[in-house]
């Protein structure tokens, strides 16, 4: 069995902790649950997915959400849910204090299990931007596919040409090497 300190991952870029509670495999796929330690300032930008949602639980600080149009910030023990389709991000309100918060994804996912593990390890390993963005285009490709990430707008149009490249990447074998290199968890 895993120690819990195996089960952390840390991006040194972006500042953030994820420390994987309950994985896809252990529940048999009803859910993948992570906690998250999030830099101050730290976020994402509006994104979906469209097989599984995200429950998202404050447990120390205050997290904001976005679902659509609406912004909430979440004490310790209060929840938002992201449904399936539904435009969200998380971000970090405080510019000085981290916040803590558990993300309950419903069914589990094993690609976003694997896009965290990569990733990371990818930023720890200067393939990345400074913001954590992968260097290499098939390995952004990879990494959107595994996490059923999708954007809104103009950038929904690149999603054929991701695709496109994440079917190359799969061809020349880079999804073996990365999961390979990075997946312990």
């Amino acid at each position: 069995m895993k120690t819990l300190e195996s089960r952390i991952i840390e991006n040194p870029l972006i500042k953030d902790r994820v420390t994987f509670l309950e994985t896809s495999a252990e529940t048999n796929g009803k859910y993948t649950l992570v906690q998250v330690e999030l830099a101050p300032g730290g976020g994402n930008e509006l994104h979906y997915h469209k097989t599984f949602e995200e429950t998202f639980t404050a447990v120390e600080g205050v997290l904001g959400i976005q679902v659509g149009k609406q912004i909430i910030h979440l004490n310790k023990g209060e929840s938002a849910t992201a449904p399936i389709g539904s435009l969200h991000r998380f971000f970090n309100p405080s510019g000085t204090e981290k916040v803590v918060f558990n993300v309950l994804l419903q069914p589990g996912s094993e690609g976003f299990e694997r896009t965290l593990q990569v990733a990371y390890g990818l930023a720890r390993d200067g393939r990345t931007s400074r913001k954590g963005v992968p260097k290499s285009l098939h390995h952004m490709a990879l990494i959107i596919q595994w996490s059923d990430t999708n954007l809104p707008g103009v950038f929904s149009w690149l999603e054929k040409g991701f695709r496109l490249l994440a079917r190359r990447a799969i061809k020349k074998g880079m999804d073996k090497e990365l999961i390979e290199q990075y997946c312990r968890i």
